[in-house]
């Protein structure tokens, strides 16, 4: 697992700190699920992704790309 340093305003990192007790998670594991909800994927859960639809639909490659693509910029809000 790799680490990662912020930097973050104190009233920001309170905040965080709060939110972590109050639902008994590590800051990492709040963080975490923010990028998860933002549909922030590897490379390797994206390919993942394209080959569940392909799977699921007569789509070939390029077109079950596109849908996958389409999915998680509708997840992260653009466009």
């Amino acid at each position: 697992m790799s680490r990662l340093t912020i930097t973050l305003s104190e009233a920001r990192y309170r905040a965080l700190k709060e939110a972590s007790v109050k639902r008994d998670k590590t800051i990492g594991q709040l963080i975490d699920e923010s990028l998860e909800f933002y549909g922030i994927k590897s490379r390797e859960d994206a390919r993942e992704l394209v080959r569940r639809a392909r799977g699921r639909s007569n789509l070939d490659e390029n077109l079950a790309a596109a849908v996958a693509d389409e999915s998680v910029r509708a997840v992260r809000g653009k466009r």
